[in-house]
């Protein structure tokens, strides 16, 4: 069973039949599901994945038909219209859908009907696999609940406290009454409107995304050949030009040899920020050509942009002066290419109060320096991780030490700045965590140290206060 977050707590997000026979059902709060089956197994939901599974199947329907669409999040509509002959009928259609669906580990209920809320309707709420003709929308949907129109719940629940259960029910009520009752309401959750849809009286479009676009370069070779490189300047080229003509630019590349013997060798490479110059791309690849092993030869290269963003033209400086941006972006995208990933990165500041945890790092090609949140107050150029604990030889009340120890060396206070209170992040850190209280210490010589007291004598959470070196300034 799978939980996501509601209003009030966890609440089940999906089950399999097991937990729909134990009487458990959508929406129910995961502690109440608990309380009376404690065996159950609760994993959180990845709501993010499931998006993007859906968005991916989108456009792999398409195997049937160009028109494809998301339906309620969790669902396919498909206009078959003139499609259902290629695969031998409309009974041979659907038994192939729920094929290729299993073939990729996902189970399918399956419907067709003439119209689109009609499908939809016996999808989710008739058998697992139906159909019905023209004539028979209003006999196929008449025993379906309200629900399988698509409403809301709230008027779902409306029209089951009017005795209103079923499709069948809510056709035999006069109009008049009805539209008067719902008339404040949403096309899309107008119960007479839908119902019209779905028996074909009323229009229903499919508004189809378009099909990702799709930039590669290919070099199909008369006979094979052992070196790559001469056929990349090419390649860059045309893939750019596609690119260009689109105005996008590629932001991930992959390079792919085709061998004799039907192995292929790919290599991916990433960019700092789109780029379609030729030049610029093939540098990218020049440090990994030479490890490739060719076999018997290779007659196929590709060079595709596995992701694209969009790049508008751009009119070059009338000074002549070279962009910066751009310099830095081809620098990153080459060191990067050279040393990896990881090892180039971007200093970054998170946003907290908590100092320690407000430094960080990020990969160079995944976060431009401007997405950098700076510090509203002056830190110290150093931190010291973990804080080192001082012993304080003597504190003025509620204030700085007058002196303390550090590394065996006493230090006297000359002039101080403070206090700034930080306290503890209650989401974050666990229950009886102290608050601090930091203070800017300058010493007799000119040093500089940042210094705090971790808690209050009469705080209830600790023992005597502590004090903390945790940084120093330059």
């Amino acid at each position: 069973m799978l939980s996501r977050e509601g209003t009030h707590g966890p609440v089940v997000h999906a089950l399999n039949q097991t937990a729909r026979d134990r009487g458990i059902h959508a929406g129910d709060r995961v502690v109440d599901a608990q309380a009376i089956h404690p065996d159950l197994h609760i994993e959180p939901a990845d709501l993010r994945g499931d998006e993007l599974l859906m968005q991916r199947l989108v456009h792999w329907a398409r195997r049937w038909c160009p028109w494809t669409a998301l339906d309620a999040g969790d669902g396919l509509v498909l206009d078959v219209t003139g499609a259902v002959h290629l695969f031998g009928g409309a009974e041979a259609l659907l038994r192939d859908i729920c094929q290729r669906f299993a073939m990729q580990g996902l189970s399918a209920r399956v419907a067709m009907a003439p119209t689109r809320g009609a499908g939809r309707a016996l999808a989710r709420f008739g058998p697992a696999l139906s159909r019905c003709g023209p004539g028979d929308v209003s006999i196929a949907l008449a025993p379906l609940p309200v629900a399988a129109l698509g409403l809301s719940a709230d008027t779902a629940r409306l029209l089951h406290r009017l005795g209103l259960k079923t499709i069948g029910d809510l056709a035999q009520v006069p109009r008049v009454s009805m539209m008067r009752r719902f008339a404040n309401l949403a096309a899309t959750d107008n119960p007479l409107i839908l119902l019209d849809q779905a028996l074909g009286r009323a229009a229903e479009p499919l508004n189809a995304p378009p099909d990702p676009q799709h930039f590669i370069a290919r070099a199909r070779l008369a006979e094979p050949v052992m070196d790559p490189t001469p056929y990349m300047a090419a390649l860059s080229a045309d893939l750019c030009h596609a690119l260009a003509q689109a105005e996008q630019g590629a932001r991930q590349l992959r390079l792919t040899i085709y061998r004799i013997d039907g192995e292929s060798l790919s290599v991916s490479r990433a960019t700092a920020r789109a780029s379609r110059d030729p030049a610029h791309l093939v540098r990218l690849f020049d440090d990994q050509l030479s490890g490739v092993d060719p076999g018997f030869g290779f007659d196929l290269i590709t060079l595709e942009a596995l992701r694209a963003e969009p790049l508008a033209r751009v009119q070059s400086e009338l000074d002549g002066k070279r962009n910066a941006d751009a310099d830095m972006a081809g620098l990153l995208d080459r060191l990067t290419a050279r040393l990896g990933k990881e090892r180039v990165s971007w200093p970054v500041s998170a946003q907290t109060h908590m100092p320690e945890r407000v430094a960080g790092r990020v990969a160079a090609l995944e976060h431009a320096p401007g997405d950098m949140v700076r510090p509203p107050r002056e830190r110290p150029v150093r931190l010291l991780l973990p804080p080192e604990e001082v012993q304080v030889i003597y504190a003025v009340p509620d204030g700085p030490p007058s002196q303390f120890r550090w590394r065996r060396v006493v230090y006297k206070t000359a002039r101080f700045q403070g206090p700034e209170r930080i306290a503890p992040e209650w989401w974050r850190d666990r229950p009886g965590t102290r608050l601090r209280d930091y203070y800017k210490v300058e010493v007799a010589d000119g040093r500089r140290f940042w210094v705090y007291r971790e808690g209050l004598p009469d705080d209830r959470r600790g023992g005597t206060p502590r004090w903390f070196l945790h940084g120093l300034f330059a």
